[in-house]
């Protein structure tokens, strides 16, 4: 049996699992980040935490094949540079020879969003796929592209953001210096912001009951509860969002054609609810509407373990290279 670790590294957390070769997690930990502070110190963590894990599953950690990391920010699997984390503030950070050098043991690192669709890929919802593209709708919306099943991130190593293409055109501002990106409109914040905004304007309506008064309650999950509770304000709201995802999934698919594109982040277990409304939006955009062969639209199976099965298998990438 074959082992391998993989790191899921985030701004407010660190997990790592060690995965077996049937790409079962056999154990896993997590610590909180502590940002900010020095990225030696970072460093030290995930060491600890991938010796720790190899220990949870009684694997020796010399029998370890790899370790590899999933770490936001503009990564470069091929030189092993971070060249920049906008959640840690490290610039030119040398991730995988610090890594390696810690751990006297193979690293692979990549951005977590593409190891979170590579995780996918190996294991959930894009398995034996030759064209597929991951969408996560959280804080905003993170994605990676796999073709040929290799992860495509472009010629400097930042390619794949699909959460920043335009949907609106001088739109609302987003962190990435742009107007009307993606994420602004079809992230699960997004959501959670356009639904706050909405009570404030309606302060009788239901959904006030739903977060006890409380308006830091709100969440993604709070117009859907108000839509199933029979709200006019929450299904408008929902029906918006909806229309947004589609928006951008429309131009991917125009884009790429894959066969698949999978739907993760918490508000995925919304499920056909979520689903449904989306693939008809889609249906009647989608450039290759008549086409006999179309792209499904279906949601991420792994869920919060993807970016750790993924991060662990990283490797499997360059084995027949």
């Amino acid at each position: 049996m074959k082992y391998y670790i993989g790191v899921d590294l985030g701004g407010t957390k660190i997990a790592a699992g060690i995965v077996d070769e049937t790409h079962r997690i056999l154990a896993s930990e997590k610590i909180p980040t502590n940002l900010p502070r020095p990225q030696e110190l970072v460093e030290e963590d995930i060491a600890r935490l991938c010796r720790l894990v190899a220990e949870k599953a009684n694997v020796p950690f010399d029998d370890v094949q790899w370790v590899g990391i999933g770490t936001p920010g503009s990564v470069s699997a091929e030189d092993g540079l971070v060249y920049f984390g906008a959640n840690f503030g490290y610039f030119d950070w040398t991730l995988r020879k610090n890594m390696e050098r810690r751990l006297n043991c193979r690293v692979y690192i990549e951005n977590d969003a593409n190891a979170a669709a590579y995780g996918e890929y190996m294991a959930g919802a894009l398995k034996d796929t030759e064209y597929s593209i991951a969408v996560t709708l959280g804080t905003g919306i993170g994605s990676g592209i796999i073709i040929h099943g290799k992860l495509f991130s472009g010629f400097n190593s930042s390619g794949a953001e699909l959460g920043h293409m335009v949907i609106v055109k001088d739109g609302r501002q987003c962190k990435c210096g742009r107007l009307g990106c993606y994420e602004q409109y079809a992230s699960a914040r997004a959501l959670t912001l356009d639904t706050a905004d909405a009570m404030r304007a309606h302060p009788d309506n239901m959904m006030w009951g739903l977060v006890k008064g409380d308006i830091t309650r709100v969440n993604a999950k709070t117009a859907f509860d108000g839509m199933r509770a029979g709200d006019k304000l929450a299904k408008e709201i929902v029906d918006r969002f909806e229309n947004y995802v589609a928006c951008g999934l429309t131009n991917i698919i125009n884009i790429f054609q894959p066969e698949i594109i999978c739907i993760g982040g918490g508000i995925s277990r919304e499920g056909e609810t979520l689903l449904a409304p989306i693939r008809a939006h889609v249906d009647a955009e989608d450039y290759a509407r008549t086409n006999s062969r179309r792209t499904r639209i279906v949601c991420a199976s792994l869920m919060n373990d993807a970016g750790i099965v993924g991060a662990a298998l990283l490797g499997m990438q360059f084995i027949n290279d």
